[in-house]
């Protein structure tokens, strides 16, 4: 194949002058906030953890890219927006990506990042969990009071014949079923799952490694599960009643509890007719399914409006009133949703095209690694800014995406950004904050 990138290209002139592009700039790259991921990635020593946990079975003596280099590599990569394998293909020689990578000649290609991935296993994904929840724990700098854990599946469409491939009914289509958990903003778990299981499948497995590690760092933390009626089975919440953990998990809606409510429900549809504003109100009542060892304490929110009956349901062992329970505690968990969706979408977890299903987990596990350092670059770097909450997204194409002009030498390596970025004092600020942080 011929190579035409050194041949000019000409544009429209610009009044009497001609206007030739060409690619012969010479070390110029267009990821000069990589240097911010470089510096908290330092800060947090996340990814140096995250090596020192995993096995790699290469000969020393044969290796040029040390599993340090291809974890900075690829996970960083993520950051910046390069998704896919191939674009290492000439991101390798991208000079300040190298730098980020604490190298200045070639970074890893393609190959070499397939098999690193196709290497890893179950004990290496229950190795790097271990790192993102000791690293969870570090991030407080005193005890705090309370956990409130968010726990939510949501689909992973597949297009290929990867192992654990399977049909999933209510989302029409052939996915995985990770299961992730959130605290606030910080991610805990993205345990990859086949979709042939129930959406609450090795929760409570889960649960409990959690509390027992998180009791273990803070003894008198209370800890709350908060999840939608995927997550309310007996089992789990009879667990949580024994070891003294708080629940808020929704309850879908069944005649029974229709039932129950069905004399409020329909004087709030008679004052909606006679008044046609949205009626709402709250009420609670003991209740147990016949799975439930006992009654349990339900929270009812009643609603009528233009469109019908809307009543919601949830199940707590919590005291409080009951609206501040469902408004002010509930809800919040669908927050946790727009984090599930920046992780894939922002941060594509969802790119779990590999063939063997321990391949993807750890692709899953690499966006969680590229989430955790968006999220704390927000939190340490950012906070107090208008930029503090940003999407990963908007935050790439504002704060990481800048061009540079990069000089290297025997003594030092000059990083020149753009002149006409918009947000230079922004940026110098959060490269202090991470420094005092």
């Amino acid at each position: 194949m011929s190579d035409c990138t050194s041949k000019a290209i000409e544009f429209e002139p610009l009044k009497r002058r001609r206007v030739e592009v060409n690619f012969d700039g010479g070390e110029v790259s267009s990821d000069g906030g990589v240097l911010l991921i470089r510096k908290l990635d330092r800060r947090l020593g996340l990814l140096d953890a995250v090596t020192r946990v995993l096995t790699d079975p290469r000969d020393p003596q044969r290796v040029t890219h040390r599993l340090a280099d291809l974890l900075r590599q690829r996970v960083f990569g993520l950051v910046q927006g390069y998704e896919d394998l191939n674009d290492h293909t000439t991101l390798r020689n991208d000079a300040l990506m190298q730098s980020a990578c604490e190298r200045d000649t070639a970074l890893a290609s393609a190959p070499t990042l397939c098999r690193l991935e196709n290497r890893a296993t179950r004990t290496a994904a229950w190795a790097i969990h271990e790192v993102i929840v000791e690293k969870f724990i570090a991030s407080f700098k005193s005890a705090p009071e309370e956990l409130v854990l968010d726990f939510d599946a949501t689909d992973d469409p597949l297009y290929g014949k990867q192992q654990g491939r399977f049909f999933h009914g209510y989302y029409d289509s052939y996915c995985y079923l990770p299961l992730y958990v959130f605290c606030g903003e910080q991610l805990l778990v993205s345990y990859l799952r086949p979709s042939k299981i129930d959406g609450a499948k090795h929760a409570w497995a889960v649960l409990a490694l959690l509390v027992r590690r998180l009791r273990q760092a803070w003894p008198g933390v209370r800890i709350v599960l908060r999840g939608d009626s995927g997550f309310c089975r007996s089992k789990m919440l009879a667990w949580c009643e024994r070891n003294q953990v708080g629940y808020v998990v929704g309850l879908a809606k069944n005649s029974r509890l229709n039932a129950i409510t069905a004399a409020q429900r329909a004087r709030l549809a008679e004052q909606f007719e006679s008044t046609r504003i949205k009626q709402r109100e709250f009420t609670q009542f003991h209740y147990a399914a016949k799975t439930w060892p006992c009654e349990r304490r339900v929270i009812a929110r009643l609603e009528h409006m233009d469109k019908g009956d809307n009543p919601r349901y949830i199940v707590t062992n919590l005291e409080g009133q009951a609206s501040n329970l469902y408004e002010d505690l509930y809800c919040a968990r669908g927050e946790m949703e727009n984090r599930i969706k920046e992780a894939q979408l922002g941060l594509f977890a969802d790119r779990t095209s590999c063939h063997y299903f321990s391949a993807n987990q750890f692709r899953l596990l690499l966006s969680s690694l590229a989430y955790i350092l968006t999220e704390r670059l927000r939190a340490l770097g950012l906070w107090g800014t208008e930029f503090a909450r940003l999407q990963a997204t908007t935050l790439r194409v504002k704060l990481l995406k800048i061009g540079a002009v990069i000089l290297r030498n025997t003594r030092r390596v000059r990083v020149l950004l753009s002149s006409a970025f918009p947000h230079q004092a922004l940026f110098v600020a959060a490269a202090r904050a991470l420094d005092s942080s």
